[in-house]
């Protein structure tokens, strides 16, 4: 379960208190090597499948107080510490035992209930640890998340192609003039632009909706949430600056970026 990914967002930054920066790699590490299961490699679903449970084992048993394996030891103590509620991390494990199976969403509020259990839990698990978790901030986290997660789905159409998968709903593809095809061939044409725009704008409302919670943490912890919001906005830009043709240019933050968001985020 090794921190070794290319993140678009801070993992633990400098910018976090010192004293959660090894909650923060705890459970990114437990995210991590759990989609790594579900995702990466030539295993078949029954072994992926199987290997997720081993991570759910773990769960249940940090939950009743006992002791788990040796690599989920960590968590344990993480979880101990901050009294970590385990729905989240068993929600994660639920979308990626999904990911297994199911390849396409066929509506918008499919795609949401797949980011309410793909992306939300983290930001859960942050609140929890930032001591933050009324109702509000948590309807706020949750904005923040989906968002983050449709944006990711948008900067990597071509690599979750490579894997037969779609992160766009196929009624908004159908109400654009979009097939299949577009994605299989590259088509950047004016309904894939038109769709993409539609995308683009409905994650970056969906992410100001949730930014206000930049502003009510205070301190490192409010300037850390505001740099990955930041962050989040900066991809959208720059997909449209590509004119939405992320078959070609996928999207990345470059060190000129972090210095312009830090600047927007302060």
């Amino acid at each position: 379960m090794a921190v070794d990914h290319y993140e678009n967002f801070p993992v633990a930054s400098l910018l976090l208190p010192k004293h959660l920066r090894r909650a923060v790699t705890d459970i990114y590490r437990f995210a991590r090597g759990a989609d790594d299961v579900a995702d990466e490699g030539d295993a078949r679903p029954s072994e992926r499948k199987a290997a997720l449970q081993t991570y759910r084992q773990a769960i249940l048993t940090i939950e009743q107080g006992a002791k788990p394996e040796a690599p989920f030891a960590p968590l344990a103590q993480t979880m101990a510490q901050h009294h970590l509620p385990a729905e989240p991390f068993l929600d994660l494990l639920s979308a990626f035992e999904q990911d297994i199976e199911q390849t396409r969403y066929e509506d918008y509020s499919a795609l949401l209930d797949y980011c309410r259990r793909s992306a939300n839990p983290v930001g859960t698990l942050m609140l929890y640890l930032y001591k933050t978790t009324d109702a509000h901030s948590m309807t706020q986290s949750a904005a923040i998340c989906s968002a983050l997660q449709l944006i990711n789905f948008l900067q990597d159409v071509a690599i979750d192609w490579q894997k037969d998968r779609i992160y766009l709903p196929l009624e908004d593809l159908k109400h654009f003039g979009v097939t299949e095809q577009h994605i299989a061939q590259a088509k950047a044409d004016t309904a894939w632009r038109a769709l993409m725009q539609f995308q683009v704008d409905r994650a970056r409302g969906l992410l100001n909706s949730g930014l206000p919670l930049g502003k009510t943490l205070s301190g490192r912890i409010g300037l850390e949430l505001r740099l990955i919001i930041q962050g989040g906005l900066r991809i959208l830009e720059k997909i449209e600056h590509i004119h939405f043709d992320v078959f070609r240019h996928r999207p990345i933050l470059r060190p000129w970026d972090w210095i312009l968001m830090l600047w927007r985020a302060l």
